[in-house]
């Protein structure tokens, strides 16, 4: 994800003849400014971050973030992009580990979730909470990224469910009904720190999924 683990020491691009090419040096700026950007946004909010804050953050000038991104809004949409993409990522890998029953199965893919916003937790600020108040187009990217959560969780559902003899959404919607429970969860987590650590929802969120199938049964 774009935001590097708080232990983790910033990247740092060799000056002089010992630099990298030039797309090298241009991918790890990013990779700087996506985490300077984490940083800022989850500290500050959106309304009040500034690509002079970014860049300062990052150890850059302004002008090395306007070569990356025209304003701010473009900065959270690409963060936002990244973030979604790494989280579906490592739970569609967790869908892939074979399980002996059909829980364990849900189990893996609440875990990865979880464990992927705790060990992220700025860019997980980002998707989950700034994101919301970032403008029209920053909300239309959310709808799309819920959408694709939901499709991904029916389409997992849909494929599985049957080797376990286990039962299958009702809808669609019912995938969405889930996604969108998990995100306000998730969400309230980040805002207020309730539970402590937010991996303490896995137990939550199975029961949530399980229920809601269990009903379409």
């Amino acid at each position: 994800m774009a935001q590097a683990p708080r232990t983790t020491t910033p990247t740092v691009v060799p000056r002089g003849r010992h630099a990298p090419p030039l797309e090298v040096r241009l991918t790890v700026q990013r990779r700087r400014l996506f985490e300077a950007a984490a940083t800022v946004f989850a500290q500050r909010g959106f309304a009040d971050a500034t690509a002079e804050a970014i860049s300062r953050e990052a150890g850059m000038s302004k002008a090395t973030f306007y070569e990356h991104f025209a304003n701010k809004e473009e900065a959270i949409l690409a963060l936002f992009d990244e973030a979604a993409t790494e989280v579906m990522r490592q739970m569609a890998l967790a869908s892939e580990q074979q399980t002996e029953t059909y829980p364990e199965h849900l189990a893996n893919g609440t875990r990865a979730f979880l464990r992927t916003l705790a060990d992220w937790p700025d860019a997980a600020q980002t998707l989950l909470v700034e994101i919301i108040g970032a403008g029209p187009r920053a909300t239309e990217r959310r709808d799309a990224i819920l959408d694709a959560f939901a499709d991904a969780i029916y389409r997992d559902n849909e494929r599985t469910a049957p080797k376990y003899g286990a039962p299958r959404f009702a809808s669609r919607d019912d995938a969405f009904a889930c996604v969108g429970a998990i995100v306000e969860l998730a969400s309230r987590q980040l805002r207020t720190k309730k539970p402590r650590d937010i991996r303490e929802l896995e137990p939550v969120i199975d029961r949530l999924m399980l229920g809601i199938l269990e009903q379409a049964r």
